[in-house]
């Protein structure tokens, strides 16, 4: 079958040698611009290996109005279907509606539940106990569209973002999506319509928004570190500095006031909540610099008894 990719990054680079694994036709491959003199995007380097047409245009559109040029490079490639990667740009539906076999697309979550580009991020903050992929058919909502295949897998206890992408939705959605198209290809795709009476849709989890508020109950500082790591970071301020926490787990510790430190030991930072009850956390962050939490707080003149800053009021 004739496949035109529209993706990027490691995950889209694994699809396409996927499914060209699976003897599919890549006609073309289509991902956003790579930064000059940054690393190459590894999907398209994939295509530049293998000598397939590749289009990386800044935006498909720019208010509503569709850039006719890339329109025409992608119709060139006369795709039976499109297959969608961990998109980020905004695709028209011209694109989306040319191909005969239409477009489906990778998301990570079980739809209906938790619709928007930060899925992961929301399933743990939530703490759910299981998530999945969903590889369903585009309209033009925002994850949206009929299901067309589900596979389900576990969030563990002190999993974290990075720990449920890789171990799972990764390799997960990968073989997912090979399924899908095989499905696709033989005519056999169901299309069921999400019900919309399970429906969730959370924003954007990026930039400062996680900063970590003490007062509230370990358990949900606990999700709220390990839903951000490590991207966007969750954080908190000690001594002058913004750290971010990382690696954290339930402590067994209790009685303190919220956001003091209560021990420091090769273990990690123990730190109370809201509820006297505590969370441990292995690494501290500066930037891009990550350190021990014993070694930072060593480095840092941090104490026990020292208390991180509280999350001011809304």
């Amino acid at each position: 079958m004739r496949i035109a990719l529209i993706g990027q990054a490691p995950f889209g680079a694994a699809v396409f040698e996927r499914l060209v694994d699976d003897g599919h036709e890549i006609v073309g491959v289509f991902t956003p611009p790579e930064r000059e003199g940054g690393r190459p995007d590894p999907l398209a380097q994939a295509a530049r290996d293998a000598s397939i047409t590749l289009v990386q245009p800044r935006r498909w559109q720019r208010r509503g109005v569709v850039d006719e040029d890339v329109v025409a490079q992608y119709e060139a490639t006369k795709p039976d279907l499109n297959v969608m990667a961990f998109v980020t740009q905004i695709i028209p539906s011209r694109v989306l509606d040319f191909p005969p076999l239409k477009t489906i697309q990778y998301h990570p979550s079980m739809l209906p539940k938790h619709r928007g580009r930060s899925a992961i991020n929301h399933s743990i903050l939530q703490g759910d106990t299981m998530t999945g992929v969903t590889i369903f058919w585009v309209d033009e909502g925002i994850d949206t569209g009929p299901i067309l295949l589900q596979r389900a897998c576990p969030i563990g206890p002190d999993t974290t973002l990075n720990d449920v992408y890789r171990e799972y939705l990764f390799p997960l959605g990968v073989e997912t999506m090979s399924e899908a198209v095989s499905l696709v290809e033989a005519g056999q795709a169901p299309r069921h319509v999400q019900n919309e009476a399970d429906m969730t849709y959370e924003g954007p989890w990026e930039g400062d928004i996680a900063r970590i508020d003490w007062s509230q109950d370990a358990q949900t500082v606990h999700n709220f570190i390990r839903g951000s790591d490590r991207a966007p970071g969750a954080w908190s301020e000690i001594g002058g500095q913004r750290v971010t926490l990382l690696g954290s787990t339930r402590s067994d510790h209790s009685g303190g006031a919220a956001g003091e430190v209560a021990a420091i030991d090769g273990s990690g930072m123990t730190i109370v909540c809201g509820d006297g009850e505590s969370v441990r956390v292995s690494t501290l962050a500066v930037g891009r610099d990550r350190q021990p939490a014993q070694e930072w707080t060593s480095s840092n003149g941090v104490e026990i008894g020292a208390v991180f800053e509280p999350a001011p009021a809304d």
